[in-house]
């Protein structure tokens, strides 16, 4: 058996198809990469990387157990890093963890169907570069894509803060949104400022990102979404909220997003059992309709920028009549539905 080598040709990929379909996991196309390792002719094991998520890996039952699968991971972290990864996730088997943690990754979270492991600094690196805004106490975190962010995103910020020492607003940093990350944050901060014991912060992956919750961006509401749900939940309650001593999570309730309903219940679901408060705080609406940044984005698409007064913070509506404001109007005309 040679090492692992990238599977470029259609034939290869499809023979890496039908291991994976094979031991019972469903292929998906949205890999940067895809080794394998061959014995002779014949494929034995396979592993893919998409983005800085490893997935997909399957191995032959004759060779499980050996070496294949750090070969495997080996290759693929290199090629990880070599994209700019510094570290990296990877999705399992709750019976597989062992396996990875003898390959130095950390267990970050796990559930009856899924488990979540990282290896690199990762979140240590993460929570050392926020030490400064760590403050004991009673405190409360939202987690927002701000998307873009509207008076509804305020509201929640402004009823939750009352209730709590201090509040945490995580922004979801994952870059897959018509607004950019960047424009996100700084929109959240401009729109928060005048409140005293408000942090505005991103959530790095740790919280609705690719490598946590990538149903989540593809509005998919389905048996793996809900076990990726579970998975961020309890990340967020393990690792993200104890040194931020966040002892209570906020939401607006959800009238019309089947995705994020769920994802509301699955934290109501989960968070008293690491001793987290759950409030689910009623919308705010103007003239009785609820505002939501998809609403927002949808008046955007049509060209009604006067109709969002309304809805979004002074911080918001400057950067929409802004040149680079109107690029994100422009470029949200031109596609589908975004997050």
């Amino acid at each position: 058996m040679n090492g692992a080598v990238p599977l470029l040709s259609r034939h290869d990929r499809l023979e890496a198809r039908t291991l994976i379909e094979s031991v019972g996991l469903r292929f998906e196309t949205d890999a940067d990469d895809i080794v394998g390792l061959y014995e002779g002719d014949r494929l034995v094991a396979t592993g893919a990387r998409a983005g800085y998520v490893l997935k997909m890996f399957a191995i032959a039952p004759s060779h499980q157990g050996g070496e294949a699968l750090g070969e495997l991971v080996t290759v693929l972290m290199q090629r990880g890093m070599e994209a700019g990864h510094a570290t990296l996730f990877v999705y399992t088997r709750p019976d597989h963890v062992p396996t990875f943690e003898r390959l130095n990754f950390r267990l970050l979270a796990t559930h009856a169907r899924a488990a979540l492991l990282e290896i690199g600094p990762g979140v240590r690196e993460y929570l050392d570069a926020h030490r400064a805004l760590m403050r004991p106490g009673k405190n409360g975190a939202i987690v927002v894509n701000g998307n873009p962010f509207t008076l509804g995103h305020l509201h929640l910020a402004e009823t939750a803060v009352r209730r709590v020492e201090h509040l945490y607003v995580f922004v979801v940093q994952e870059d897959r949104s018509v607004f950019p990350f960047d424009v996100r944050l700084r929109l959240a901060r401009a729109a928060t400022a005048h409140l005293r014991h408000v942090s505005v912060l991103d959530t790095s992956r740790y919280a609705v990102s690719s490598g946590t919750f990538p149903s989540y961006f593809l509005k998919r509401l389905d048996d793996a979404a809900l076990a990726q749900m579970q998975l961020d939940v309890q990340l967020f309650a393990a690792v993200l909220a104890p040194p931020f001593s966040v002892r209570a999570r906020f939401v607006g309730d959800e009238p019309s997003c089947a995705t994020t309903a769920a994802y509301n219940r699955t934290m109501e679901e989960v968070l008293g059992a690491y001793g987290i408060e759950w409030t689910e705080i009623p919308r705010l609406t103007h003239d009785g309709v609820p505002i939501s940044a998809s609403r927002v984005r949808e008046h955007l698409r049509r060209g009604d920028l006067d109709r969002v007064d309304a809805w979004v913070p002074p911080a918001t509506l400057a950067f929409l009549r802004s040149p680079a404001g109107d690029a994100v109007v422009r470029r949200l005309a031109d596609t589908k539905e975004g997050r």
